[in-house]
């Protein structure tokens, strides 16, 4: 029903195995994630600094390496990199269950992460590449397929989290084994249907795709627009559970403005970028979306002084979420359905993976200096006026002009 109120043509059978993989890699990744910060200082007995680590590690083996799997599934094709991908999830999330000493918790964690890296460029360079050709054929924005992608990937990563939460009522081990038993589900899934040579698809093998890419001034710009973006969103985590404690007394609110995000992306989405779709160019939808994010900042910024408490207190928390989920909504569709037209024939899947990587680079160099902002004893307004700065410069970044969308 989803497609069929989003698109005017059917989606390929193809594109629908890749939407739906979305779903199902949420699934089982929340499903044990958002429990391992516990489950490490609770159940292990590390200490906060390690916890620390091991998730940061996660993340860099993850993201970071983004460009690498998008580079492989260039050369090798979707198939045999997802099919890898999902085997090495699959023994990660096994590995993770029975881990009790540090040095195997850090390398189940890194397989974990690895196996992303290989999997999610390859499935969401394919996706663009078939949301290209579909809106090639005359079936309408490829912008709403990619919104069609994110709306999947946020229906896991709201489902997951609940599966979690009644497999860990038995054991922590239980739900490693069912996330990894998603993973099974899914690696058969596409054993059986995703095609071994996908038409129109050319595996590249001449070298030097990554010196072309970082002289790709205006793919360079996108990257550091999205990371702009993905440094504010990830202020969810950082900023944003300060302010909700000041307000609140404690952080237990933090757990309704998620799931508020959630349902936002879940229900709008489709509709926003419909609407987007139909009155703006990418550059000016990528502008809109952080321009309702540096809003978002400033509510808080214009708020704070007042320091207010309680509900009254709470208010422009609630603005920054909306207004942050609002930006997120217009922007990420867009930027990924303008890689396309800014990568080189046959590398859609080393760009896509290099915009993952570029910008959680940004992030990891953002946060740090964001951490360091917020522990300078500033006037409570200034953290925030300078975080809505950032997606301001973001917007003189974007690239002019998009070239017409070509065959991937």
């Amino acid at each position: 029903m989803t497609s069929v109120a989003l698109v005017r043509t059917p989606l390929s059978p193809l594109l629908r195995l890749l939407i739906l993989t979305q779903l199902a890699f949420n699934i089982g990744f929340f499903a044990v994630l958002p429990f391992l910060a516990e489950h490490l200082a609770d159940a292990i007995g590390m200490a906060g600094w390690l916890v620390g680590l091991v998730l940061g590690l996660r993340t860099v083996s993850q993201q970071g390496l983004f460009v690498v799997g998008g580079a492989l599934a260039d050369r090798y094709g979707v198939r045999p990199v997802v099919l890898a991908g999902c085997v090495l999830r699959i023994a990660g999330f096994g590995w993770l269950g029975y881990a009790e000493e540090t040095w195997s918790v850090v390398g189940a964690v890194l397989l974990i992460g690895f196996a992303a890296a290989l999997f999610s460029p390859a499935v969401e360079s394919e996706v663009a590449r078939q949301a290209v050709e579909w809106e090639e054929s005359g079936g309408g924005s490829r912008t709403r397929v990619l919104a069609l992608f994110t709306v999947a990937g946020q229906v896991g990563a709201f489902v997951g989290p609940l599966l979690g939460a009644l497999l860990l009522a038995v054991d922590f081990r239980v739900a490693c084994l069912a996330g990894a038993g998603v993973f099974v589900l899914v690696l058969a899934g596409h054993a059986w249907l995703l095609p071994q040579h996908i038409p129109g698809r050319a595996r590249v093998t001449e070298k030097g795709g990554v010196r072309a890419l970082v002289r790709n001034r205006r793919f360079l710009a996108l990257c550091c627009a999205y990371g702009a973006y993905l440094l504010a969103y990830n202020q969810l985590y950082l900023a944003l559970p300060e302010e909700v404690e000041r307000a609140a007394g404690s952080q237990a609110p933090l757990a309704w403005l998620f799931a508020l995000s959630s349902l936002l992306v879940v229900t709008a989405q489709l509709p926003v970028t419909r609407w987007a779709g139909e009155r703006l160019d990418p550059r000016r939808c990528m502008a809109a979306g952080l321009s309702l994010i540096a809003v978002g900042f400033a509510a808080v910024a214009v708020a704070r002084p007042a320091e207010l408490t309680g509900t009254a207190g709470m208010l422009p928390a609630f603005g920054f979420v909306v207004l942050l989920t609002l930006g997120q909504m217009l922007l990420a569709p867009v930027a990924r359905a303008w890689v396309p037209d800014l990568a080189e024939p046959g590398r859609l899947g080393l760009y896509t993976g290099a915009l993952s990587s570029v910008s959680g680079l940004i992030v990891l160099l953002g946060s740090a200096a964001t951490g360091t902002l917020l522990d300078m004893g500033l006037p409570a307004a200034v953290p925030w006026l300078v975080l809505a700065a950032v997606p301001v410069a973001a917007i003189t970044l974007l690239p002019r002009r998009s070239r017409p969308p070509c065959r991937r």
